[in-house]
């Protein structure tokens, strides 16, 4: 009896050390993310970072939440807003026209009498599905 709650107490403290590496390992590669991604810091102050990060890692990867924490989330939301604007800015460029740029084009077209309001309608409705 007392070997299989023995086993069992093993199996407890690997799963709670495995998750408590897990854990360690994501705080790890935020960090050393947020280094490349500071636009601001120097190499050589990079560099001290991840010589520390090498030889004492929990104790360095605590002091750098604790002393840049605030500053790693404005640089990663920085770094999302960046990366939306470009996908959006390249969605409406592959799009083209919004349908309302369209028909206003088209409405000047009618206007200077390039069309006729047969051809103005037929391009309005196929803008506007």
């Amino acid at each position: 009896m007392a070997t299989h709650l023995l086993t069992l107490w093993d199996i407890l403290v690997s799963v709670f050390s495995l998750f408590f590496f897990i854990a360690y390992l994501f705080i790890l590669f935020q960090v050393v993310s947020d280094l490349f991604r500071d636009q601001e810091a120097s190499d050589l102050y990079k560099a001290a970072w991840i010589v520390f990060l090498l030889f004492i890692p929990l104790l360095t990867s605590l002091i750098y939440l604790i002393v840049r924490g605030k500053r790693m989330a404005e640089r990663h939301r920085a770094q999302v807003q960046k990366s939306v604007s470009a996908t959006n800015e390249y969605i409406r460029e592959v799009a083209g026209k919004s349908p309302t740029e369209q028909i206003s084009e088209a409405k000047k077209l009618l206007d200077d009498g390039t069309i006729t309001e047969d051809e103005y309608q037929t391009l309005k409705a196929k803008a506007l599905s």
